[in-house]
C-alpha cells in the first residue's frame, strides 16, 4: 500500500485547481481587456497628435499647401471710426464637422491629393499610415485631418495670414453613414487617451486652433484683420 505522504492529487483536487483558476482568470480578465484597451487607445491619440504636427509642419513651411475650406468672419466694423475689433472664434471653430461620406476615392491619383478633396466646403488630408496607398474608410490605421482657414469678408488671400482650425479623425470614422461630431462651447468630445474600449470613432482624436503666417504676411495684414495696431 502507498503511504498517505505519497498519494498524488485526486479527480476532486484537480476539479477544485480547475474551478479556482476560471475564478481567478473571470476576475482579472477584464482588467486585462481594459488593460490592453487603454494601451491601443493612448497609441492611437498619440499618432492623431503625429498627424496634426505633420500636418500643421507642412502648412507652415509651405510644403503642405492651404485648405480650401474657409470660413469668412467679418471681425472688424468697417462701419466705425475705430475699427472696433469683435472677436468670432467661437463661430470659426464650429465649423461643420466633415459628411460621413467625405472619404472617396483618396488615393494617390486623386487630383490634390494628399488632399480628399480640397473645395470651399471641405477639405480632408490623408495621413497614410499603412501599407494600402492613400486613406481607406475601412483603414484601422490611417487618419484624415479635416482643415479649414478664416477669411475675410473681402478676401480668401492665405497669403496675409489666417486661422487654422484642424481636427484629426479616424479613417474608419466614415465607414457608415452615423454622423461625425465635434467639441462645441460647451462640450469637449475629442477622444480620451484612456478608455475601456476603442473609443468613440466618430469623435475627433485632436482638435487645434492656431494662427498662420506665411513669409508673405506683412504685420500690417495682422492688423488689418484685428482691426488696426497701435505702433
Amino acid at each position: 500500500m502507498i503511504p498517505r505522504s505519497q498519494d498524488g492529487f485526486t479527480i476532486v483536487d484537480a476539479l477544485v485547481a480547475i474551478v479556482v483558476v476560471g475564478i481567478l482568470m473571470s476576475a482579472i480578465a477584464p482588467v486585462m481587456v481594459l488593460s490592453v484597451g487603454n494601451r491601443v487607445q493612448a497609441r492611437r491619440v498619440e499618432l492623431a497628435t503625429q498627424a496634426a504636427k505633420t500636418y500643421l509642419d507642412g502648412i507652415r513651411n509651405g510644403t503642405i499647401p492651404p485648405p480650401n475650406h474657409t470660413v469668412v468672419l467679418n471681425e472688424v466694423d468697417s462701419t466705425s471710426a475705430t475699427r472696433q475689433f469683435n472677436a468670432q472664434r467661437v463661430t470659426f471653430t464650429d465649423a461643420a464637422v466633415p459628411p460621413a461620406s467625405g472619404l472617396t476615392n483618396c488615393t494617390p491619383t486623386t487630383p490634390n491629393y494628399p488632399y480628399c478633396p480640397n473645395s470651399p466646403n471641405l477639405s480632408l488630408y490623408c495621413i497614410d499610415f499603412d501599407e494600402a496607398a492613400g486613406c481607406s474608410s475601412d483603414s484601422i490605421r490611417d487618419f484624415v485631418v479635416q482643415a479649414f482657414r478664416s477669411a475675410t469678408p473681402t478676401s480668401t488671400d492665405a497669403t496675409k495670414g489666417y486661422l487654422l482650425g484642424v481636427r484629426v479623425y479616424r479613417a474608419d470614422a466614415f465607414s457608415d453613414s452615423t454622423p461625425l461630431v465635434k467639441s462645441d462651447v460647451d462640450t469637449r468630445r475629442t477622444q480620451a487617451t484612456f478608455t475601456g474600449g476603442s473609443g468613440d470613432r466618430k469623435a475627433p482624436l485632436m482638435e487645434i486652433t492656431t494662427e498662420i503666417s506665411t513669409s508673405e504676411t506683412r504685420l500690417q495684414d495682422l492688423c488689418d484683420r484685428l482691426g488696426g495696431c497701435q505702433l
